[in-house]
């Protein structure tokens, strides 16, 4: 014990000499049982539950953290953040950090997220008392297992009770058994309004010229900020923007080849890596191969810390349906699938945004430079809507209308996908929200004609989205 409490007083410099992976075995030999608890609820929104719940020990938290690029050993910010909210400031110094010094960054460097803080909070607002009193006030929906608060909040957050926008639950709770936590709930909503509202300021114009006078004061701002609706936004302020896949599909064994679809999916890497996903390209995909990466994205651990999800797919197809390189049709609603709540998880409450370059329908007949995406075509009338999962936060951008064939040049790509590359280009730095954009994308692409003035397309989005989704600007012009 004499040792160790030397070793907590040790200078910062003797500190910071210390090999980083000691650092943290240290700081893991003054952790107890109720710290790791705290860390795996605090961790939910960065990495994977299932790998949270076999996490026995603060260090295994850890090397999740450092394998998911959110612990480093030049950038430690993330886990003194966590050690300051669970109340072990003694052990800031080892991370080079003092008390303060977190206090002034977390504005800015935050990432446990405003709703994952209020919840652990109110955890700490509730003695073992309360906690039985809403065990009993849930009886029928609660498992008969011995419970702390933070598992049962984890247990309501799983069965998709509570959420960042639903709090129904948490302040009926709150009023008949601990009235007093009301006022953190009523401070959250408040600070969530606050954040919405908040948009990203020009460095040129962040500070007023010398002499001039503010429209509005800052208490003016948060007045605004309280009368405005909680849902108007979809929260874009994680750890990262997200993934962005990109099938792309230009050789077929029984098909026709897609020559100009590699523009197509060169723009869309392009245009999404400046918005901040991450963008993973796959070319001529088999019903084999698209089903390992359906799975892989399905279970990825990045969608935690991840703000959206984007699919593209570019390829042949026909109504409700995209071909495999291999000839194989997939309906799309099986493509969405894999991302909806129950089967991704992460993902729940984030938008999810399908983009699909293919025929829907009736086939064309081509003219030199530009080919139609559709195969074997049928007489249907179908329904857009049958393709997009009944569940919030989707969104499917399909190429044309369901029955009708979509363009591409052989050369310089599809209509659809240059059109939303240039409209996210141009509309993204204006804030502009996506549904304004693919209506811009619309309103484009059904005044193209082909070079004989007969041939013309309509796009058309199907979506359960339930608030705006507007890109952060990105710093850098594309």
């Amino acid at each position: 014990m004499t040792s160790q409490g030397q070793n907590l007083n040790s200078s910062s410099d003797d500190n910071c000499t210390m090999d980083f992976r000691q650092k943290l075995l240290f700081i893991d030999s003054h952790l107890g049982d109720q710290d790791v608890e705290r860390l795996r609820f605090l961790c939910r929104d960065c990495v994977s539950h299932k790998k949270l719940e076999k996490s026995s020990s603060a260090l295994e938290i850890f090397d999740h953290l450092l394998a998911e690029d959110l612990l480093r050993e030049e950038d430690s910010f993330f886990l003194a953040e966590l050690l300051y909210i669970i109340k072990q400031k003694s052990l800031l110094c080892h991370l080079c950090y003092t008390k303060e010094q977190v206090e002034s960054l977390l504005p800015a460097r935050r990432r446990v997220s405003l709703f994952r803080n209020l919840l652990y909070e109110l955890s700490e607002g509730m003695d073992s008392d309360n906690l039985n009193s809403m065990i009993f006030l849930l009886k029928d929906s609660i498992p008969k297992t011995q419970m702390t608060s933070l598992s049962l909040l984890a247990h309501l957050e799983k069965q998709a009770r509570i959420d960042e926008d639903n709090l129904t639950l948490l302040e009926m709770l709150c009023k008949k058994v601990v009235p007093n936590l009301m006022r953190k709930i009523e401070k959250y909503k408040r600070e969530k309004a606050a954040q919405v509202v908040t948009a990203p300021v020009d460095k040129e114009t962040e500070s007023l010229h010398h002499g001039e006078e503010e429209l509005f004061s800052r208490s003016d701002i948060k007045k605004f900020s309280g009368a405005l609706p909680e849902t108007s936004l979809y929260r874009m302020d994680r750890t990262h923007r997200g993934h962005c896949v990109v099938v792309n599909n230009h050789t077929f064994t029984s098909l026709a080849d897609r020559p100009g679809t590699d523009k197509d999916a060169e723009c869309l890497k392009s245009v999404f890596q400046w918005l901040g996903f991450s963008v993973h390209r796959y070319d001529n995909v088999t019903k084999e191969g698209l089903e390992k990466v359906l799975q892989e994205y399905r279970n990825h651990p990045g969608h935690a810390s991840g703000d959206c999800f984007v699919f593209c797919v570019l390829t042949h197809g026909k109504f409700g349906a995209v071909y495999s390189s291999d000839g194989i049709l997939i309906p799309i609603r099986e493509i969405m699938s894999h991302f909806t709540a129950q089967r991704c998880p992460a993902l729940a409450h984030k938008p999810k945004l399908f983009f699909i370059q293919a025929c829907q329908g009736e086939e064309v007949q081509p003219s030199v430079s530009i080919e139609a995406d559709a195969v074997n075509p049928e007489n249907v009338t179908p329904s857009l809507e049958d393709s997009v999962p009944v569940e919030a936060d989707f969104l499917l951008g399909l190429a044309t209308v369901p029955g009708y064939v979509s363009f591409r040049h052989v050369k310089e790509g599809s209509w659809y996908i240059q059109s939303l590359y240039n409209n996210l280009k141009d509309l993204v730095p204006r804030r502009e929200d996506i549904l304004s954009i693919l209506t811009a994308v619309n309103d484009d692409v059904s005044r193209q004609v082909d070079i004989y003035g007969k041939k013309k397309q309509m796009p058309q989005p199907a979506f359960t989205l339930r608030k705006k989704l507007v890109f952060p600007v990105p710093q850098k012009e594309l």
